[in-house]
């Protein structure tokens, strides 16, 4: 089974194109929600995070305090690469798990959607990596209008990111997120080439 990466910028569209592949029943996993779940729910991870972070991690009920995590990382690139050093490894471990579970279950290629797969140092565990891209003007208006930003505090989440050029550099595959209907049609016209792909590997 192939291990196929999909990644993009922030307002790519990368979300919408997975989303698409999902539709065409290609097993999909969503990296950002499941790490939310996994902080939510694995034992370890929450007796890591508030190892070291503190006990006001977690609410008196359990559920993790977002407001107080965000606070603690927000502007302390030290306490971000400390989270991240946690909950990343805890992703791979699940990742692994549901992909030997799609691999069982006959599926030519899996895909996993994550945000930071070059930042992050992730390329490795996959095959092939998809990049959206989209112009930079759109990409800033649809996250303006998603999360209620200025653009500036748009633009600082970008520059946050490694340069779209760059992305494009280390990409296998290429999705340009222009209109809905043209991505919709490249996603189509990628899954039939990667699952050609996928059944001529060797064992």
């Amino acid at each position: 089974m192939l291990k196929i990466g999909i990644t993009g910028g922030i307002g790519s569209g990368k979300s919408t194109a997975a989303r698409f592949f999902e539709a065409l029943g290609v097993p999909l996993y969503d990296a950002d929600q499941r790490a939310k779940w996994l902080m939510q729910n694995d034992h370890k991870l929450q007796q890591d995070l508030m190892a070291a972070f503190g006990p006001d991690t977690y609410d008196p009920a359990g559920g993790l305090n977002r407001p107080y995590l965000a606070e603690k990382v927000f502007t302390d690139k030290a306490a971000l690469a400390q989270l991240n050093a946690l909950v990343h490894p805890a992703v791979k471990r699940d990742t692994q798990a549901w992909q030997a579970q799609m691999q069982q279950a006959g599926h030519p290629y899996c895909l996993k959607e994550a945000a930071l797969i070059f930042e992050a140092n992730l390329a490795d565990q996959f095959d092939k990596i998809i990049v959206v891209t989209a112009p930079l003007e759109l990409r800033i208006s649809r996250v303006m209008a998603r999360d209620q930003l200025t653009e500036a505090a748009v633009l600082a989440r970008i520059n946050n990111q490694w340069p779209e050029e760059e992305k494009i550099k280390r990409a296998d595959y290429i999705l340009e997120n222009s209109s809905l209907e043209a991505l919709q049609l490249q996603v189509q016209k990628l899954n039939q080439e990667i699952s050609k792909l996928a059944r001529s590997k060797p064992e």
